[in-house]
Order: structure tokens, then C-alpha cells, then sequence
């Protein structure tokens, strides 16, 4: 199969070496495929994911990145596969790509003069949005979702190698779910799923991975008010929930979660509880 194939997963033959004895067996691997992001015929940024779903990608991408402000500023979204990756084409209004072209400019001003380090820090932290109040959840609905997820970890269970991102509902069901070999690109294809679709939104997001930063401010840009991560919570992903007025919840599995912030969404559970048990 070609190196640059463009199907989520690759087939090969290995060695497995087990207790001194040497065995061949089919293993799976998950592919990893350049991504150029093109907008308005200019490029952007190229990344590393997996070459599916990735219209859902650009359009969760452009949202959750606020290069646009909502997803009737994206005019279109075409894919081009090369041998070297796909081309993403996003076409985007001229108001937008007038400031995302500034912003370009701004950070190349800067090079050279001492502050290009401190112009692209800058550039990594957006400035933060509160999302809204309304979002309520029974914390005793969450292991409904934990216990389908491997249901929905269709590429994880061939190559151990991919996160996803799942959208929940009221009862703890899974309503979508987007796996990536880059768990904020499995966010990005959930948050552009439900943009595009137009379809239900979920209550809450579950993720796979560890909730970091970037995890917690692309949920704001997307107005999720309920983030629950099954491995852990950083520091800066912390404080961003607490000023983005995000419930963020981590360690969630095992009959267990560790509440951060914001737990006024979350019902169910008796306060001295909620950190013991779901």
C-alpha cells in the first residue's frame, strides 16, 4: 500500500516477540496525513491527521480557531489528494480573510525585532469567551457514555492510536463522535460536524484524551459548556475553564471524576460526593 495513502488505516505485516518466541501476525496502523489548510487560495497551516472526515475538520477548525465568526462566513470547503497530503480549499468572506491576512502581517512585522517570540505567545492566547449558562447534566448519565465508547472507537480498536472527541445528550448518549490521531482535530471534526449539520448540539463533550489548553479554548469558541476529559486536566486549561465559565471535569472512568470548575451544571450528585463517584 502507498505510503501516502490516503484510507484511515494501513495494514502490515510485523513480528511480534513474545517470552523468546518470534511470530507473524497482521498488525493496523493508523495513517498520518499532511493537511494543508488553504484559505482564499493563500496557505494557512499544514497539519498532521487522520484523512477522514476532514471537511468537518476545516469548517471546526475556522470556527474553533476564530478565523471566522460564524460558519455563514465559510463559502466553501473543496478536498484535493496528493500524493504529498490533501489540499484543503476554504473559501472564506472577504472580511475575514482581510483580518486573517493583517494578522499575518502583524506577526511578520515583528520578525527580526526581538518579539516575534512574544507576538506568536500572544497569538496563543486568544482573548476569552464565556460561554453560556442554561447547560444541565446528571453526572449518573456520564457512565452511559463510558460505557460505549470503545463502540465508538472504531480505528482506536484496529491501531490503539487515535483519541475522540463525543458529543453527548441529556440521558449520557453518545450523539456523534469523531476520532483523529490529534485529539483537538477529533474536537475540531465534532465542533464542525454539528456547525455544518446544523443538528442537535450536545449537552456535553466527552474526550478521550487528557483536556489541555487548546482543548478548553476551542470548546469556548464553540459555546460547549459542559467538558469532560477521561485522562487528566492541566494547569492552564484550569484557569482558562474558570474564566471561560466551563464545567471542566477530568479522571472520568472507573466509576470515578474529579470535578474543576463551575460544578452548577452538574446534577445528581450530593456535593461531598461528586468527586468520589458517578
Amino acid at each position: 500500500m502507498d505510503y501516502y495513502s490516503h484510507d484511515v488505516v494501513t495494514e502490515k505485516q510485523v513480528t511480534l516477540m513474545e517470552q523468546g518466541q518470534a511470530s507473524e501476525l497482521t498488525d493496523y496502523l493508523a495513517n498520518e496525513v499532511r493537511i494543508a489548510l488553504v484559505y482564499n487560495g493563500i496557505s494557512h497551516t499544514v497539519m498532521l491527521a487522520s484523512p477522514q472526515d476532514l471537511e468537518a475538520f476545516a469548517i471546526g477548525f475556522t470556527l474553533s480557531e476564530r478565523i471566522v465568526r460564524n460558519i455563514n462566513e465559510i463559502k466553501g470547503v473543496e478536498l484535493e489528494y496528493t500524493e504529498e497530503g490533501v489540499l484543503v480549499q476554504i473559501e472564506i468572506t472577504q472580511r475575514c480573510f482581510m483580518e486573517l491576512k493583517q494578522q499575518r502581517r502583524n506577526m511578520a512585522g515583528r520578525t527580526g525585532c526581538g518579539l516575534c517570540g512574544v507576538a506568536q505567545l500572544e497569538e496563543a492566547v486568544k482573548p476569552v469567551i464565556r460561554v453560556d449558562n442554561g447547560a444541565e447534566f446528571n453526572i449518573n448519565n456520564l457512565k452511559v457514555a463510558l460505557n460505549f465508547v470503545k463502540d465508538n472507537q472504531q480505528h482506536f480498536k484496529l491501531t490503539g492510536a487515535t483519541h475522540a472527541a463525543m458529543g453527548l445528550n441529556n440521558d449520557g448518549h453518545i450523539i456523534d463522535a469523531y476520532e483523529d490521531i490529534g485529539r483537538h482535530i477529533a474536537l475540531d471534526k465534532l465542533i464542525g460536524a454539528f456547525s455544518q449539520k446544523h443538528a442537535e448540539r450536545p449537552i456535553a463533550v466527552l474526550l478521550t484524551s487528557r483536556a489541555s489548553f487548546e482543548m478548553v479554548q476551542k470548546a469556548a469558541s464553540a459555546n460547549i459548556q459542559i467538558l469532560f476529559a477521561m485522562s487528566a486536566v492541566t494547569s492552564l486549561a484550569l484557569e482558562l475553564a474558570e474564566k471561560s465559565n466551563i464545567t471542566l471535569v477530568g479522571f472520568c472512568r472507573n466509576g470515578r471524576a474529579t470535578l474543576y470548575t463551575h460544578g452548577h451544571r452538574l446534577t445528581g450528585l450530593s456535593r461531598d460526593r461528586l468527586a468520589k463517584a458517578i
